[in-house]
């Protein structure tokens, strides 16, 4: 055979090799399952601690699974998603899990076309506050002064959305929202389109993305409720906590004591998600609390006390059932409370 022929000869047997290690590749990435988390949008917190813990969820499963982010216009439809068979995991909160308990908001008459969400992981606490322009800061005094006035309280359907809607309920104020795209809220605020934008601190530290730019380049002026205004919100079992500006915020890290109303943001799995890979999920997340904590400050509460803020998710909505694979995890744990339900997983 000539050299030629030859050199086609290993050219073919290299391009068949080729071929076969690819097709290898190929059949062993189709073996792999779906994990896919359905978050809030591009910019926000949940989308971004999303995707900072993708290697770690892959790493957790080996291979057998690889993880997929999907963001979605508002929290309530990738609840929605995740329940319809679209995803996996869905980012949501205590507030959210609460809707959907009552088919009420963006529940109402709503049936899940796969299965429900269980109790799974709560991950972090958030504080809704409201900010405006230093300009404009002696025209707000109260959250009263909001009542009626154009303000962006965060995505329609965002967690903090339906936060501000409680608060104004049980304030007894005319909540006016007014809609805008996530990368106009500094443009929205000098424009004077909306006097005031919520703003929220993940753990009273992390601002989110979007946040972050405003933030960063605008003076602002958080505005607190009066005492008054606590009071009837304490009254109707609402938290107010403090916030450090010099935790949370970089050029306005002057600001004076802040206040908040906390809600709990987690990840909640589909019920039939099976019993071991979200035990396993969870087992990971609590074995590298502390490496999460140290890489996002937001994880901090959630470090110091993984077991008990799990145990507050499901406490703030007890008629919800639990994953089973975070049960088995809080029985071993010697947290697990006999008046909560299992979920069925298949």
């Amino acid at each position: 055979m000539s050299s030629g022929k030859n050199g086609f000869a290993i050219f073919i047997a290299m391009l068949v090799g080729v071929i076969v290690f690819a097709s290898a590749q190929s059949a062993t990435a189709e073996n792999r399952k779906m994990l896919r988390w359905a978050t809030a949008p591009v910019g926000s917190y949940g989308y971004s601690i999303a995707t900072s813990i993708a290697k770690l969820v892959e790493e957790t499963f080996n291979g057998e699974y690889w993880m997929g982010v999907n963001p979605y216009p508002s929290t309530t439809l990738s609840m929605r998603a995740v329940m319809d068979g679209n995803a996996e995991i869905a980012y949501t909160a205590d507030i959210g899990m609460s809707q959907f308990h009552r088919r009420d908001g963006g529940f109402t008459k709503y049936n899940p076309r796969k299965a429900g969400l269980g109790h799974t992981w709560y991950a972090y606490p958030m504080e809704s506050m409201i900010a405006v322009l230093a300009s404009t800061g002696d025209r707000f005094k109260c959250w009263r002064d909001f009542s009626g006035q154009p303000v962006y309280y965060t995505n329609a359907g965002f967690m903090h959305w339906l936060n501000w809607q409680r608060v104004f309920t049980v304030l007894g104020y005319n909540f006016k929202h007014l809609q805008i795209d996530l990368a106009t809220n500094t443009r929205s605020l000098q424009a004077g389109t909306i006097v005031g934008s919520a703003i929220y601190t993940t753990a009273g530290h992390a601002l989110a993305e979007y946040w972050r730019g405003t933030e960063g380049r605008l003076d602002l002026k958080i505005i607190n409720p009066c005492p008054d205004e606590i009071e009837r919100m304490k009254a109707a079992g609402l938290s107010v906590v403090s916030v450090d500006a010099k935790a949370a915020f970089t050029r306005n890290s002057g600001l004076g004591p802040l206040l908040g109303v906390p809600i709990l943001f987690g990840y909640n799995a589909r019920l039939d998600m099976p019993e071991d890979v979200i035990y396993r999920l969870i087992h990971k997340l609590y074995d590298e609390k502390d490496h999460l904590a140290n890489a996002n400050p937001g994880f901090v509460p959630m470090a110091q006390d993984f077991v008990g803020m799990q145990v507050s998710g499901i406490s703030a909505n007890p008629e919800i059932e639990v994953h089973p694979g975070l049960a088995r995890f809080l029985k071993e744990h010697k947290a697990w409370n006999d008046k909560w339900k299992i979920g069925n997983a298949h």
